[in-house]
């Protein structure tokens, strides 16, 4: 009698150790549930980073496939033209009237060669 006592505290103690191992130690839900959610962020960035790849590659082809998008990282990037063309500056308004207002020195004078700036 006294053997089968200690027979179900043994058991006992081994079905609370394989529970404490199941749901906290390492392996356990929490640990998987961890590790699914790092899959499913690395899952995103590997998406995010593919499409970056599919650009490149794309971009990678375009220029090696045609002179049309050359020409034209030539004219955006580098500022060419071609011979015969005319290169026209096209500049706003409002960006004139900010240059007459940094043309005043830090002491509140105009430099000599700068125009006086006209009261309204």
């Amino acid at each position: 009698m006294r053997w089968l006592r200690l027979l179900v505290v043994v058991l006992v103690g081994l079905l609370a150790f394989l529970q404490y191992r199941l749901w906290v130690g390492e392996g356990g839900s929490r640990s998987v549930a961890r590790l699914e959610q790092q899959v499913k962020q690395q899952t995103r960035e590997n998406a995010g980073l593919q499409q970056r790849n599919d650009a490149l590659a794309a971009e990678v082809e375009d220029l090696k496939s045609g002179e049309a998008a050359v020409e034209e990282r030539a004219r955006s990037e580098l500022g060419m033209i071609k011979p015969g063309e005319t290169f026209y500056r096209v500049v706003e308004p409002d960006g004139a009237a900010g240059t007459q207002d940094e043309a005043v020195t830090a002491d509140g004078d105009a430099p000599a060669d700068a125009p006086a700036p006209q009261e309204p």
